[in-house]
């Protein structure tokens, strides 16, 4: 018999910082202020907003605001969308935000980390 825990094929991701913060997420003429559930170098997690009807696939602007002087703005996409949760996938950062994108993330920026689907 096997354990479903043993994954002889671990599958890594880049690690997930958590961190609380505001995000505003917006599309077209579509907004919806949400919470940041934890961040990496690849993608957000956030907070599924009560009447937020997205859809994988779909492409939207996030706002985060981090203390009183950092603000990211960047484009990302729908990856995986749940009751609770959307995963979202940058697509663009701009140039000027990518630094302090990674220089939030510190060490997680470099670091992968084993996962499994739950």
């Amino acid at each position: 018999m096997s354990n479903d825990k043993e994954d002889p094929h671990p599958r890594y991701r880049h690690a997930r910082m958590r961190v609380q913060t505001a995000v505003l997420m917006s599309r077209g003429g579509e907004a919806h202020p949400t919470d940041l559930v934890d961040i990496s170098a690849t993608g957000a997690l956030l907070r599924r907003p009560l009447g937020w009807r997205g859809e994988p696939g779909q492409t939207w602007i996030l706002d985060m605001i981090f203390g009183h002087d950092l603000h990211i703005h960047l484009e990302a996409s729908v990856a995986r969308v749940s009751a609770r949760q959307i995963g979202m996938e940058y697509t663009l950062i701009p140039e000027d935000k990518q630094a302090s994108l990674w220089e939030l993330l510190g060490g997680y920026a470099d670091t992968l980390e084993a996962w499994q689907d739950d």
